[in-house]
């Protein structure tokens, strides 16, 4: 295998650059243990350049950021700019420029990490979201009449396809099996089909369709609110889920808050074609008011960075950073929240490094 890992890195906005700082220190210190060339570009994008410069990014920039197989990001959101325009000029529109269709988001409760479900352990709360990533409400189709008006009329429409649901489905098909749960292997698939009759037949036709390729996967499927409900309840029952693209923005914000919060969620937006550029990401926001201050979490990035690997293909490397988190988790931070972990966000990426 290549073992070449070239990887652009945008700090972005607030306790950003610091936790992407404690990312690329892991990957650089696991990079040494298991003989990987590892190869950091940074890149300048985020809201002090756009508030300078009036450019969120360039075309040139995002050819140039397809050069690479992988992206790790650190946060989205200024202060001083107006909510949605960074989000949707850089998170969305790399999302579509890279056709990254899978939104992977890991639900795992590590050790020592307090959850808000009472009496619930690890091995408890231990399943993963699989996302559609570039259809439905995001796509941007819609608009306004007499917009500004007591007569104002606002519609935005959910787009899917055939082809996007389908390759999502059998991407989750092909997790579910190659994470062969010991529980056994279940994909559920999470809809609203006694309401969105069109779309949502759409998904659940092309989910009974794929899935007969798969005897080995039990198939399995929840109304979105009752999936809220049942997340809450009984987590455990969960293996893998696939869902829209809106449900899924949702039902994963949910899911982070019950694996202990923003400070431990990574994700990644996944274009699992071959030579596609992937971007991994801590769930959490840009924190504005801890700049600079060293106390932010950086585990959800440092979890991002082990997704990337995987994803490169590195699964014994993205493995033994898992198990030093855990470590860490479970016997040095006394609390996942800024400030009160008993460590600076540096002595976490530290943590971190000793116990690979």
């Amino acid at each position: 295998m290549n073992n070449v890992l070239k990887v652009a890195v945008i700090g972005g906005d607030g306790t950003g650059p610091e936790v992407v700082a404690e990312g690329i220190k892991v990957l650089r210190e696991i990079s040494k243990l298991e003989n990987i060339n590892f190869e950091p570009t940074p890149f300048d994008i985020g809201g002090d350049r756009y508030l300078k410069t009036g450019v969120i990014i360039s075309d040139q920039e995002i050819e140039e950021l397809g050069k690479y197989q992988s992206i790790l990001l650190g946060a989205v959101g200024h202060p001083d700019v107006k909510p949605g325009i960074l989000e949707q000029g850089l998170l969305l529109k790399l999302r579509f420029a890279f056709d990254q269709y899978i939104n992977l988001r890991p639900v795992k409760l590590f050790p020592g990490v307090e959850t808000p479900l009472a009496n619930k352990k690890p091995e408890d709360l231990d399943f993963v979201v699989v996302r559609e990533n570039t259809e439905d409400m995001y796509v941007g189709t819609g608009g306004w009449m007499k917009k500004g008006t007591p007569d104002e009329v606002a519609t935005q429409v959910a787009l899917y396809t055939r082809k996007g649901c389908e390759r999502c489905i059998r991407w989750a098909f092909e997790y579910t099996r190659k994470r062969n749960n010991p529980k056994g292997k279940m994909l559920t698939l999470v809809a609203k089909t006694n309401v969105l009759t069109y779309g949502h037949d759409l998904w659940w036709r092309t989910f009974q369709e794929v899935g007969a390729d798969y005897p080995d996967v039990k198939m399995d499927y929840n109304h979105v609110d009752a999936c809220c409900m049942w997340m809450v309840k009984n987590p455990e029952y969960y293996d893998v889920i696939v869902t829209t693209n809106m449900f899924g923005d949702i039902i994963t914000d949910l899911a982070g808050i019950l694996q202990g919060g923003m400070g431990v969620a990574a994700g990644g937006n996944i274009n699992p074609e071959e030579g596609g550029t992937s971007m991994f990401e801590p769930m959490g926001g840009s924190a504005p008011k801890y700049t600079g201050l060293g106390v932010i979490n950086p585990i959800a990035t440092i979890s991002a960075a082990a997704m990337l690997l995987d994803q490169a293909g590195f699964e014994k490397a993205a493995q033994r950073i898992m198990k030093s988190i855990q470590i860490v988790t479970g016997t040095k931070m006394k609390s996942q929240a800024a400030g009160k972990m008993g460590y600076s966000t540096a002595q976490v990426g530290d943590l971190v490094c000793e116990n690979l």
